[in-house]
């Protein structure tokens, strides 16, 4: 699992909340974080904004080593 759901919990923020901001069905934003579904990048975004973070630290990716 991506780390969507580890900073959306620390921000306080429910999953109803999110998924109403963003504009998808709670089965939608599943998927993506189980990571049945790619998240478009328009609705990456979006989430990225919503939280207050990178797109990189949203997805667990660290750059530090590049």
């Amino acid at each position: 699992m991506n780390n969507i759901e580890i900073i959306r919990k620390r921000k306080g923020i429910t999953q109803k909340e999110l998924v109403d901001q963003i504009g998808v069905s709670v089965k939608t934003y599943n998927n993506w974080v189980k990571e049945r579904n790619p998240i478009p990048s328009d609705k990456l975004i979006a989430i990225s904004k919503i939280l207050s973070v990178s797109i990189d630290e949203m997805l667990g990716i660290n750059t530090k080593n590049w």
